[in-house]
């Protein structure tokens, strides 16, 4: 194992650090998890530690079969893999999905090449209806790059390593960005820049 500028062996030494942090923790909430849910002690120990780790992430608004998956999958990529699955960013109201929108659309507007988008319009967007999952981190990505078809989790845009879908009707086809058509490559108009 040699450190390079502060790497371990190509993981962030903060990472590792957290990782074995959060493992150590539902360790030591076994215990208390199996007296209070005793055939699913693992699971609950583990949900704790990640809640500690990742102490911003929300899961209120998923639907209740995204919520399983997803928990089911990072407990598996926990105990079993040594793996941290936190969420970023899950269910969005309607209004906090245009407002996303609004800024996207601005940031495309004063990009100087061509800008995709990368938030849909909440009518389009699978966050809006509670079965998608931006994740963290790139390692927890990965994993669920991995094993996710086994929990109906997937990776839906070439361009976003942190989006998932839960899709349990079977993978659907990978985009390379959000918005873009099958078959084709969508080419979002330039807008005129004023010269003024």
């Amino acid at each position: 194992m040699s450190a390079h500028r502060g790497e371990w062996c190509g993981e962030r030494l903060r990472d590792h650090g957290y990782r074995v942090a959060a493992r150590l923790l539902a360790v030591a909430l076994l215990p208390l998890a199996f007296v209070l849910a005793p055939r699913r002690a693992r699971h609950v120990a583990c949900q704790w530690a990640l809640a500690a780790r990742f102490p911003a992430e929300n899961l209120a608004g998923l639907t209740l079969a995204t919520r399983r998956a997803f928990t089911a999958a990072r407990t598996q990529a926990f105990w079993h893999d040594g793996t941290l699955i936190g969420l970023t960013s899950g269910y969005r109201n309607p209004a906090e999905q245009r407002c996303l929108y609004a800024e996207e659309l601005r940031r495309i507007e004063l990009a100087t090449t061509d800008a995709r988008p990368r938030v849909l319009p909440a009518e389009e967007s699978r966050h809006v209806v509670g079965t998608a999952l931006d994740v963290r981190p790139a390692e927890g990505a990965r994993w669920l790059e991995r094993h996710g078809a086994a929990y109906d989790l997937y990776r839906v845009y070439d361009n976003e390593w942190w989006h998932f879908e839960h899709r349990p009707d079977g993978p659907p086809v990978r985009l390379r960005y959000p918005g873009a058509s099958l078959g084709k490559t969508a080419v979002l108009p330039r807008p005129a820049l004023d010269s003024a």
